[in-house]
């Protein structure tokens, strides 16, 4: 192994190089730092408006202690809905930066209350969340472009490529080594804060390993582009102007007009739209005759098609049969933009096999749980959910049954369901096949050197 003390030795004596491996250190440690912060932030506010929310209940329990109309405890009631973060969120936040983790809804129309969402602004949501992922698709490539980009340059400018090549037996084997050790390095700066914020957090060795995979694959495919351009027998400077022009194409420019393409490809309105349609069905329903309205909601709920006729004036049984049909008038838009949303989602994975940035970074999202995937299953989980509070409700307002303190405590309550077992991402395999084309091709170039 004296060649790997030679080459330490010479890594040693470039204070760029030990520098670039130091700073790259300090920022995914301080990732993980931040990832696990946010996860902790996320998990005591859950933890708070639940407990706001208990509150509130409770006091809107004694204010009908005597017992009303349970329309009125239905319309104030609100229930409390979370999506706890998973073990492995901290890597990759994804779509926890901006979609709503808590959300609490009543008995009145879904779509509108799925869709209100946080109010926040969208400049400073823009960057997103600093993460382990930022720091993986974003940062270490540049790191590696500083390792790698004279690896053979300097050595040509400086005078001693021919010393080298004749001491070192093997024209391929001295840039091998190199190569070898910078890239073993870089993986060890990234992969020994990741594994201290998976054990802090308890991830599982087999989510663990496919992460490692993943940050392993993307490195490399870095470490055989720099590689090759160093190889091609450019100078230095030139090396680092391509291999940057490669990064800003690669993990900016691509990506974006990528983005725009899969927008064009498959066009989703907004949630916003949604919930707007929605409230103009239900807003509309006020001036619309009340026996139509209660004739259509009794066609989708036979039912309570044999509960006492409404009185004159407003009735809560016909407030809950308008909201009930604006969530399912909007149905078919609801599930399009639902469907169109999985299509955006399909085509970037198909993306994530030509650009490893995108690849990688989907394969992260969808190991910590944190994707478009999390979010709908989520929402899944609301509208189940909500379903529950409706046929809870029900039966007190159409059979007109007084709501008292003691029903207040059978209202069904959100309950966490397991987490599906985290899927294998099915892109890195793209990535290690572009690195293994690279390495060959650098190998191969390696030995023309001279």
């Amino acid at each position: 192994m004296s060649w790997l003390a030679h080459e330490w030795r010479l890594l040693a004596r470039s204070r760029i190089c030990g520098f670039a491996l130091l700073l790259l250190l300090a920022i995914t440690s301080a990732s993980v730092a931040c990832g696990l912060h946010e996860i902790r932030r996320q998990q005591e506010s859950i933890e708070r408006l639940g407990a706001l929310n208990d509150t509130e209940l409770a006091r809107l329990a004694n204010r009908h202690a005597r017992g009303e109309s349970a329309g009125y405890a239905a319309y104030y009631s609100f229930h409390h809905t979370w999506d706890a973060p998973s073990v492995s969120a901290f890597a990759a936040l994804g779509l926890r930066d901006v979609a709503p983790y808590a959300l609490r809804v009543r008995a009145l129309g879904l779509q509108a209350q799925l869709h209100e969402g946080e109010t926040f602004n969208p400049e400073m949501a823009l960057p997103g969340k600093f993460d382990f992922a930022f720091v993986l698709i974003y940062i270490a490539p540049l790191i590696l472009i500083a390792l790698l980009h004279d690896l053979v340059s300097s050595e040509r400018q400086s005078g001693r490529l021919r010393m080298l090549l004749a001491m070192s037996g093997a024209r391929g084997s001295p840039w091998l080594r190199r190569v070898g050790l910078r890239f073993a390095l870089v993986l060890a700066c990234m992969a020994l804060p990741l594994l201290a914020g998976a054990l802090w957090s308890g991830v599982s060795a087999g989510v663990l390993a496919a992460m490692l995979s993943i940050v392993a694959g993307y490195l490399a495919f870095w470490t055989g582009l720099a590689f090759f351009v160093a190889t091609v027998g450019m100078r230095s400077t030139t090396n680092a102007t391509l291999l940057m022009g490669l990064w800003a194409l690669l993990t900016l420019a691509l990506p974006a007009l990528a983005n725009v393409g899969v927008t064009r490809m498959a066009p989703v309105q907004q949630g916003v739209d949604l919930m707007l349609a929605q409230r103009q069905d239900i807003h509309a329903a006020w001036d619309r005759p009340r026996d139509a309205t209660m004739a259509a909601f009794f066609q989708t709920h036979p039912e309570w098609k044999d509960t006492s006729p409404l009185p004159w004036g407003f009735h809560w049984k016909w407030y809950y049969a308008f909201q009930q049909l604006g969530d399912e008038r909007v149905a078919d838009q609801a599930k399009a933009y639902r469907d169109g949303l999985l299509r955006r989602q399909r085509w970037t994975r198909r993306l994530g096999d030509f650009l490893p940035g995108v690849g990688a970074q989907a394969a992260l999202h969808r190991l910590a749980d944190t994707d478009l995937e999390a979010q709908l299953a989520f929402q899944d989980r609301i509208t189940a959910f909500h379903g529950e509070v409706r046929r809870f409700y029900y039966p007190y307002v159409f059979d007109e049954v007084a709501f008292t303190r003691e029903d207040f405590l059978k209202a069904p309550r959100f309950r966490l369901t397991e987490r599906a077992a985290d899927a294998a991402p099915d892109a890195t395999w793209s990535i290690w096949l572009l690195a293994l084309v690279l390495f060959v091709a650098s190998i191969r170039a390696a030995r023309r050197i001279g």
